[in-house]
């Protein structure tokens, strides 16, 4: 008898263990009063979500131009870079939103007719606290994004640093005055006039809207201890059309002596880039968390 009961441990121990798994939900419905319309998101809880009753850390993670809610999860890998983040003890355990932003640059538009940042700020974060088991402080709630998101994510701190304890771009659309003043009018019309109305090229596109919106401008006008309130993180790749402004950025947050860390890696504005950034983005999260 006693050798069949230890035959038997031996044969279900080889066998492979029914592990928990991570759960993303797709495309769930948010009705807003502030856009007028149907919102959209994806939703990653972890592998112990419904094993336990404790409150989770949040990290917002924003898409890029032309993509939506479903981007990280379809192309970025989201669930199973998280999970072996979290698996391996880099990340921990943590609920990650994935809004759908369009292509409003996370921001208002000039004409009040898209009003994303007010949406997310006072809607949608609200709605995913109250929905889900998250822990409500600023302490234990990070934004990050890539491309527009990464745009998204420094606008969304720097305007609400009460909100975030760490925002991390990475391949962040970062524009100056001279970018804003001198792209050209075809591209304008075509990424910017819905966000900063028609202009021509020059002086009359750095009108208040654009400096509202302008990251530069933002570092150059919010309180220093606002700003240094949150913890940042840099992101982008050598070969990146974006990397003048991420170490532009870089250059502004030195010269007020805001701290950060700054990264740059081999590799374009690509999935593969950016599926490579999220482990260290959560890891970053993951620290600033932590006491």
């Amino acid at each position: 008898m006693k050798k069949l009961l230890l035959f038997a441990c031996l044969l279900f121990a080889g066998l492979p263990s029914f592990a928990q798994h991570s759960l993303i939900k797709e495309s769930l419905k948010i009705q807003s009063s502030v856009m007028g319309k149907e919102m959209r998101y994806n939703i990653y809880l972890p592998a112990d979500y419904d094993k336990t009753d404790r409150s989770y850390p949040v990290l917002y993670l924003l898409h890029g131009y032309s993509d939506d809610e479903t981007g990280w999860t379809q192309f970025g890998e989201a669930q199973q870079i998280a999970d072996k983040a979290i698996e391996s003890g880099d990340a921990t355990s943590m609920i990650i939103v994935m809004p759908d932003a369009g292509v409003t640059f996370y921001m208002n538009s000039y004409d009040g007719k898209a009003k994303y940042e007010d949406y997310f700020v006072n809607e949608f974060i609200p709605h995913i606290e109250s929905a889900y088991r998250i822990r409500k402080k600023k302490e234990f709630r990070a934004v990050a994004g890539l491309s527009m998101g990464g745009y998204g994510t420094m606008l969304l701190a720097m305007k609400h640093p009460d909100l975030f304890v760490a925002a991390a771009p990475m391949s962040g659309a970062f524009w100056s005055d001279d970018d804003i003043a001198n792209m050209p009018a075809e591209r304008w019309d075509g990424l910017m006039a819905t966000l900063f109305g028609k202009a021509a090229p020059g002086k009359a596109r750095l009108s208040e809207h654009w400096y509202k919106n302008s990251i530069f401008k933002i570092i150059e006008t919010t309180p220093l201890d606002k700003l240094k309130s949150v913890k940042y993180y840099i992101d982008c790749g050598d070969d990146d059309f974006l990397i003048k402004g991420n170490m532009a950025l870089h250059g502004a947050m030195l010269d007020k002596a805001i701290p950060h860390e700054f990264r740059v890696r081999n590799g374009g504005h690509t999935w593969t880039y950016w599926r490579t950034a999220l482990p260290e983005v959560m890891k970053f999260a993951t620290q600033s968390f932590h006491r």
